[in-house]
């Protein structure tokens, strides 16, 4: 089976993309390779920030690799929090605080349209492709849900009557950007096994 680093030590996400990648690749966190330095995410983009994580891994450890950048683009912020999503409201990247955040900045907006945007950087033999998963949803006026992470719970996709934090992991899995995102990297990935 081949090994794949996932740029993240994120327990969430390691879960999530496992259950999308099935069995066919042996995924490896940041801790399973022995990557303890925190990884640089200083670009103004989402794109920029995943090639930055992911060739970073190549840089240093020769392993193939994807990482992701994921931001909350809301229509009536200016697409913020946009690239500053996990530390919106500090450098302790609190989701409560973050969301605390948004919902203060929404109060009384009749615009609450918004969208999950995620970015994945693959590394393979030192080339790097990139591949882009969207959701578009509302941002609901307050917390719905136990489930899920990040701004989860104040986040309705369109088309659905529950935030995702009120979905099940294998049905927010189906429509959301990230597994939008990995589908088109596992896509790209069998074929390079064909």
């Amino acid at each position: 089976m081949e090994k794949l680093v996932f740029a993240t030590n994120n327990e969430h996400k390691l879960r999530e993309i496992k259950e999308l990648l099935n069995e066919e690749f042996e995924l490896l966190s940041l801790d399973d390779i022995g990557c303890s330095e925190e990884i640089p995410e200083t670009g103004p983009t989402l794109e920029i920030n995943a090639a930055q994580k992911s060739s970073y891994i190549w840089d240093r450890f020769g392993m193939n690799c994807f990482a992701d950048d994921t931001g909350l683009e809301i229509s009536a912020l200016n697409n913020e929090p946009g690239v500053y999503s996990a530390r919106y409201a500090g450098e302790d990247k609190s989701a409560a605080a973050n969301m605390e955040k948004v919902l203060e900045k929404m109060a009384g907006e009749t615009n609450r349209s918004a969208q999950f945007r995620c970015v994945i950087s693959l590394v393979i033999d030192g080339r790097e492709i990139q591949f882009e998963g969207v959701v578009t949803g509302t941002i609901l006026s307050q917390k719905h849900g136990k489930d899920g992470f990040g701004y989860d719970p104040i986040f309705m996709p369109d088309g659905y009557s529950q935030s995702f934090a009120e979905m099940t992991p294998a049905d927010k899995n189906n429509i959301s950007h990230r597994g939008r995102a990995v589908e088109k990297l596992v896509a790209y990935l069998r074929n390079l096994k064909h």
